[in-house]
């Protein structure tokens, strides 16, 4: 009885904390983290209804986790699947009902349901018990699914999930579908702002936007992981950044379209126009209400920087576009920001915004081949980019890769 009245206790403090993370994906990532904790599971995933689908948005696997090297993120491919009862997780949804399975590999035929073995031949591993959870909002309405797997005793070996605490993880798992529906509420209203940015140039579209986010989240979170930064700071950090990077070019809204939408080369005259979305990025935040806010003007402000001193716009004040005292060059004019000046956030979203670059195929340029971007931000360590989060971002490759994957260019 106690061990349960403490079960519900981290349930409540759990959810308190959950219902702070603003960022959709970071949220699905500290859910299944924290369901998996106090169910005592190797392994688990995330499914977000999207239409008549399910969307698999997220997985952990401590086993696998633990053949890679330290810092690196397991790899996996984003998918749908519709939501009908011939697939584990498509049964729970389309039943609003939890499934407590012993052993996957001994499912009754008589079933409607089956489980994919696919995963598990491709890699080695078991899937043994699984417990799976509708995720349900106030209205009654099924958002997603909850799938663990693979539960362990003190031992660590695989034991079918506890029947008794059954009722306490659907009390979480409502609590994490609100959070759930508030976070996906304000990445809506973050893409509907870039949308303004897309309509004016259509380089800014969601999935650029959202790879530059997750390519800053990458870079930050192994740096912080090899620097030694607190988890509970990181969390925070990651939260912040990924919103603010998704806003780094928000400003071209205020740009001409003579400017904006020119397929060649910009002249001089026309950069120095071009130039200035940052300070009216900067500007969309003037009043600072909270961490976000702040974030997000550094972002806007300081993503054109460079480690060498000669990026844009320098050391200037967003609103009167003079240069800030003490920080003039020779001829008057605002003097570019080097190294360390920098804020940190600017110089990640910097090296993420260039990789994504040069990445894609734009209508006046084809993308470059890995081997050619990777050499290009190796070139400029020390030069565009901070040389230790060069360092940094050579060791995130693979996730990088899994970072386009999952936000392809619309067709």
């Amino acid at each position: 009885m106690e061990d349960q009245k403490e079960l519900l206790n981290r349930i409540l403090k759990l959810s308190l904390e959950i219902s702070q993370i603003k960022d959709i994906d970071l949220l699905l990532e500290k859910i299944l983290g924290e369901a998996r904790s106090f169910t005592n599971c190797d392994a688990g995933s995330i499914y977000v209804k999207d239409g008549d689908s399910l969307r698999f948005s997220y997985a952990q696997n401590d086993t696998l986790q633990k053949q890679l090297p330290p810092g690196r993120k397991l790899p996996y491919t984003t998918f749908s699947m519709p939501i009908d009862n011939h697939s584990i997780a498509g049964y729970v949804a389309v039943n609003s009902k939890m499934l407590n399975i012993p052993d996957v590999y001994e499912l009754d035929a008589a079933f409607p349901f089956s489980f994919n073995r696919s995963y598990d031949q491709q890699t080695g591993y078991r899937t043994r018990s699984m417990l799976t959870i509708p995720l349900i909002n106030p209205r009654g309405d099924m958002i997603g699914v909850l799938q663990l797997i693979n539960a362990k005793n003190v031992t660590g070996n695989v034991i079918p999930f506890a029947n008794d605490h059954e009722d306490i993880i659907i009390y979480f798992a409502n609590n994490a579908a609100n959070a759930v529906e508030r976070a996906k509420m304000t990445r809506e209203i973050i893409l509907r702002m870039n949308k303004m940015a897309e309509l004016r140039d259509p380089k800014e579209t969601g999935p650029h936007v959202n790879r530059v986010a997750s390519y800053s989240v990458a870079l930050y979170e192994a740096w912080a992981v090899k620097n030694g930064i607190p988890q509970a700071e990181i969390d925070l950090n990651r939260d912040k950044l990924r919103m603010s990077a998704m806003l780094h070019d928000v400003g071209k809204v205020a740009i001409s379209d003579m400017i904006l939408k020119k397929p060649g080369r910009f002249t001089p005259e026309e950069f120095q126009v071009m130039k200035l979305h940052t300070l009216f990025g900067a500007n969309l935040f003037p009043d600072i209400y909270s961490d976000f806010d702040e974030s997000s003007r550094i972002v806007a402000l300081n993503h054109h920087e460079r480690w060498d001193g000669k990026g844009y716009p320098g050391f200037i004040d967003p609103q009167t576009q003079k240069a800030l005292p003490g920080y003039e060059d020779q001829n008057g004019n605002p003097r570019g920001k080097k190294e360390e000046e920098i804020p940190f956030f600017g110089r990640i979203v910097a090296l993420a915004d260039v990789y994504d670059a040069l990445s894609s195929s734009r209508c006046y340029k084809q993308a470059w081949t890995e081997d050619d971007v990777i050499n290009e931000i190796s070139n400029e360590s020390g030069k565009q980019f901070d040389p230790e989060l060069v360092e940094v971002f050579m060791d995130c490759i693979d996730t990088f890769r899994q970072i386009e994957k999952q936000y392809p260019d619309h067709e």
